[in-house]
């Protein structure tokens, strides 16, 4: 069950075989341009939830800062 991996690698393995999120699916977003390491995973959640509900400009913003280039930060992982 992908939506509820806690494990980084395994849950973008889901997105890039299809079977993640509705809005992976939807829009085809395959490439890992931003994350954060959080000790709590209940931190997590609440940044993850928080980001939802950002403007996507402000999204796009803190992945540049982290990632100019925007590469896909997978192949790192």
């Amino acid at each position: 069950m992908c939506w509820s991996n806690k494990n980084l690698k395994n849950r973008v393995d889901c997105h890039r075989n299809g079977t993640g999120a509705d809005f992976t699916k939807k829009y085809n977003a395959t490439i890992l341009i931003y994350f954060e390491v959080f000790d709590d995973l209940s931190d997590a959640f609440i940044m993850e939830k928080q980001l939802k509900n950002w403007h996507k400009d402000w999204k796009w913003n803190i992945a540049k800062l982290s990632n100019p280039e925007l590469k896909d930060l997978y192949l790192n992982l």
